[in-house]
């Protein structure tokens, strides 16, 4: 990551707004830093700014938003992953499919934007904002594409934390079931851990695992999407492909990172070091993001993508419930 001198002042301000944001979601993991650096940005977007900070927040809210994907790898364990998948693997492929489905279906009937439509189907099926992140480059999606994804990825995270765990004794489910029902259906890793673990021990370290298994097909999708939008920019012109031009290499390396982090002896500081480093640069990025983002306008076209979030997060709650009563 190349960081260029006309370029320090605008990653400087988005390094400063972070802190407090991320201090402040640190201690309210439910709301989260990147929730309150996008709303800190967006609040502060009103106050009219120098032109030489533009280049910064630009690189802020792109380049560094791909390198703390890659740093976000250090936090999974493939070994625990290959175990909980191997037994939840049909359950995630419904769970997934239900939700990008519904994505597809209710944003062409509520005439959803493509990126937006695309980004609230990412974060819904996989893992939230991690998700939009690691989307938001291959589709290029503007900031406000974003900025109404994680705003409605957010909504129901905090919703699903409160109410899973007094459904889930409605209707009498075991540790098992829940821990599984949680892991799949809900977005953002903090809440899948305030629920899990306020239902009980054994529910949240099962959420947990099957969260980060979730979270893995990051690779795939973002490939997936990446041949997509590649025949977009270039109809008609199969000979003129070069995947090598818009290839998501960060994927690769979340990819690489995660590997190491299982099969090498990366000592115990930099384990805990390097992930919440990303966390924090994904907080820089949110931030640069919410600096770019109109919020009028945002506010304005709102309902829509809230909309298509509940209508996804509820077929996906749905189908995780069918394929565990009917399947498993």
């Amino acid at each position: 990551m190349r960081l260029k001198k006309d370029e320090i002042p605008g990653v400087l301000l988005s390094a400063f707004i972070a802190v407090p944001a991320w201090l402040v979601g640190s201690l309210y993991p439910i709301i989260g830093g990147p929730i309150l650096g996008i709303l800190l940005g967006m609040i502060l977007a009103f106050v009219k700014r120098p032109a030489y900070l533009e280049k910064g927040l630009t690189f802020t809210s792109k380049r560094v938003l791909q390198f703390a994907i890659i740093l976000l790898g250090f936090d999974m364990n493939l070994y625990q992953v290959i175990e909980v998948g191997g037994k939840t693997l049909l359950l995630m492929i419904f769970t997934i499919t239900a939700a990008f489905l519904s994505a597809l279906l209710l944003g062409r009937a509520l005439k959803i934007e493509r990126n937006v439509n695309i980004l609230i189907g990412v974060g819904t099926a996989i893992c939230g904002g991690s998700a939009i992140a690691a989307a938001a480059p291959v589709i290029k999606a503007e900031d406000e594409d974003i900025a109404h994804s994680i705003s409605t990825i957010f909504l129901f995270n905090v919703l699903a934390a409160f109410l899973f765990p007094a459904l889930g004794h409605l209707m009498q489910m075991t540790n098992y079931h829940f821990g599984l029902w949680a892991g799949t259906a809900i977005n953002d890793t903090s809440s899948v851990v305030a629920a899990g673990y306020s239902y009980s021990t054994q529910s949240g370290d099962l959420a947990v695992i099957v969260k980060l298994t979730r979270t893995l097909m990051i690779i795939p999708v973002t490939l997936i999407l990446t041949l997509f939008s590649m025949r977009e920019d270039l109809p008609g012109h199969a000979s003129e492909y070069r995947l090598s031009r818009i290839f998501p290499w960060f994927i690769l390396g979340f990819a690489a990172a995660s590997v190491a982090a299982t099969l090498l002896p990366v000592p115990s500081v930099l384990s805990v070091l390097l992930p919440r480093t990303g966390k924090f640069m994904i907080v820089m990025a949110m931030v640069a993001i919410g600096l770019n983002t109109n919020l009028p306008k945002l506010l304005k076209n709102g309902a829509r993508p809230i909309l298509l979030g509940l209508g996804c997060w509820f077929v996906l709650s749905v189908t995780s419930l069918a394929i565990q009563y009917w399947l498993l």
